[in-house]
């Protein structure tokens, strides 16, 4: 009997959910965007939590360190990419940085700088170059002091534009 109910109640809220999921201000609109991230199997635990907590910060109206959030978890895919062979593909086209660990390129170079280098490595086209610097700018309005404050729908357009770099991104052959 209170299997049956249970299995009522789950019913009745998924359908609640994608009739609310129709009005843009409606915040049932982050359970959609949480089945796209949860079909990226790929992704470390690192990174699968940074999301998660990008999607619990949505859903509590922080919007800012929502942006954080998800860009950590782009930023840190990188750095996995550049330290799957020990950085050696990244020295060869970065000769002057001479990574050996992560701590390395964190503590050194710009995130800026390390988009530059997806470029540099074929990670990255032209385009998506660009599309990185804009999220990585968008990103750094919402860790420092501006007058941007997104909204629950630039939020969750900043996230699916995250989650879209990251699924470009693993696709890359390195």
């Amino acid at each position: 009997m209170f299997q049956a109910v249970l299995k009522r109640v789950e019913a009745f809220r998924k359908e609640a959910h994608d009739i609310l999921a129709i009005d843009e201000t409606a915040k049932s609109r982050v359970v959609i965007l949480s089945y796209t991230y949860s079909n990226l199997a790929t992704l470390n635990v690192k990174q699968y939590e940074l999301l998660k907590d990008a999607l619990l910060c949505v859903q509590n109206d922080l919007f800012r360190p929502a942006h954080i959030l998800a860009w950590n978890a782009l930023i840190d895919l990188v750095e996995d990419i550049f330290a799957s062979d020990n950085f050696n593909k990244l020295n060869s086209v970065r000769r002057r940085w001479n990574i050996s660990c992560l701590d390395d390129l964190r503590d050194n170079y710009p995130e800026y700088q390390m988009i530059e280098a997806c470029k540099e490595l074929n990670l990255a086209t032209k385009g998506e170059k660009k599309i990185l610097h804009g999220l990585l700018s968008k990103r750094n309005l919402c860790a420092h002091p501006s007058n941007y404050n997104p909204d629950f729908n630039q939020t969750l357009g900043y996230i699916a534009d995250i989650l879209s770099s990251i699924k470009t991104l693993q696709t890359k052959p390195y």
